[in-house]
């Protein structure tokens, strides 16, 4: 059966461990040779983007980034007629898209028409599995490994926190998530989590998720989708703040990531996120490096080979 990627719960542990094993080799084969990588996006993307296109060059492959209007899902043609035609040129299938529903009816679709094309989750409302494939990464070249580690998330409990605490939970780290009332993980984000063995706390007072964590977390306030609510969004998570304050509370050598773009002033200051604590420009560059990792399971890459390179 084909692997698709579109949320954590997707992978397993030792699915994790071979991903950020093949992230961190020196070189890998080039397992795309030949091959195309469709990379459709509904959304403007910076990292996303760049990372997804460096990562496929790099096993060989070619990308072959697709904006919304060139293909215009469900307007110009269905969700599933451009799934089963990308299917037919391509490898892999990469989407960055509004609705998570969007990624499951082309991963279905694919399966029907018999195409082992791995759809891969790039960013959804629901998830953003690469991302905290990189944070995984990014934490435990930083912080001093993942097993025993403490992630202190802070504002609002979005796609990304949902990822990362599931990624956290699939390698070992506890994860304490401190946002507003109407912010917050939801009691079935809760219960995955802890059923792919997280230990994952909710509360609703920053310092309280930050005492003692080795890792700082955050994102945007307002997110893309978010703007009609902006300022009510501002207000409602003003407290909710990474600085050196609620820094001086993490444990010694505690570092600071942000899964970008970054609005200095809110959710972190600029003190803090260009300070030497701060590793979202290695976060950033690892975005490439998890994906790679990524592309190179799904495709069937040597893992015992590759660790043997480190």
């Amino acid at each position: 059966m084909t692997r698709h990627v579109l949320s954590m719960s997707d992978l397993s542990p030792e699915d994790v461990q071979a991903v950020l094993t093949l992230a961190s080799a020196q070189a890998l084969a080039p397992v795309l040779a030949g091959a195309g990588v469709a990379l459709v996006f509904e959304h403007p993307s910076a990292r996303t983007r760049n990372a997804a296109e460096m990562a496929v060059v790099q096993l060989g492959g070619h990308p072959v980034t697709i904006g919304a209007a060139e293909v215009g899902l469900d307007r110009r043609e269905t969700v599933e007629d451009v799934a089963r035609t990308l299917g037919s040129y391509h490898r892999v299938l990469g989407a960055r898209v509004a609705r998570h529903a969007t990624l499951e009816r082309m991963a279905a679709a694919l399966d029907a028409a018999g195409r082992e094309v791995p759809v891969v989750n790039l960013l959804s409302d629901r998830e953003h599995p690469t991302q905290a494939l990189a944070d995984l990464l990014t934490i435990a070249q930083c912080a001093g490994g993942l097993k025993g580690r403490r992630v202190a998330y802070v504002g609002d409990a979005n796609n990304v926190c949902r990822s990362l605490v599931d990624a956290c939970a699939l390698a070992g780290v506890d994860v304490a998530v401190a946002a507003p009332p109407g912010y917050q993980l939801s009691a079935d984000d809760l219960a995955r989590a802890r059923a792919l063995g997280g230990r994952v706390t909710q509360v609703t007072r920053p310092e309280e998720a930050a005492e003692g964590a080795d890792v700082l977390y955050t994102d945007v306030w307002v997110s893309m989708g978010d703007e009609a609510d902006a300022e009510r969004r501002r207000r409602d998570l003003g407290a909710y703040r990474i600085d050196e304050e609620l820094l001086g509370r993490a444990a010694p050598g505690a570092i600071v990531l942000h899964c970008l773009p970054a609005h200095r002033g809110e959710e972190v200051t600029a003190a803090v996120i260009d300070g030497e604590r701060s590793r979202v420009w290695v976060q950033a560059e690892n975005r490439m490096h998890a994906l790679r990792g990524l592309l190179a399971h799904l495709v069937g890459a040597d893992t015992a080979e590759a660790a043997g390179e480190r």
